[in-house]
């Protein structure tokens, strides 16, 4: 098990359900009823949420069990800290942000080459 990873998907995992929480309950006082960045927002809550099982799941299979490739919890945990973490930051202030724009995809990517990477 890599303990490094097992708490890195488990902080994710805690703070997606917060995210998620202040997104259902208290986003609404700060960005308005804007309903893409509250849909956005959700969306990056439950990819965060989705990939921390994912990460916390894979981190905990022991080595003599199945060898997982090593690119996989890095592109995973990057991935979905990119992903969601621009989400978040472009939804709360799009103009000062702007710049994060290019990391959403790309980010997703990662994450994609994450599920990839567990193939092999």
């Amino acid at each position: 098990m890599s303990n490094f990873y097992w708490k890195a998907g488990s902080l994710l995992g805690l703070s997606a359900v917060g995210l998620g929480a202040f997104g259902a309950h208290g986003l609404v006082k700060v960005v308005g009823d804007d309903a893409t960045k509250l849909k956005n927002w959700s969306m990056a809550a439950h990819y965060q949420l989705m990939h921390a099982v994912a990460i916390v799941a894979i981190s905990s299979i022991p080595s003599t069990v199945r060898r997982i490739h090593p690119a996989v919890l890095p592109l995973m945990l990057g991935g979905t800290i990119g992903f969601s973490g621009s989400i978040y930051l472009l939804t709360l202030k799009r103009d000062q942000f702007r710049f994060l724009g290019p990391v959403t995809p790309l980010s997703g990517l990662s994450m994609m080459a994450g599920w990839a990477a567990l193939l092999l």
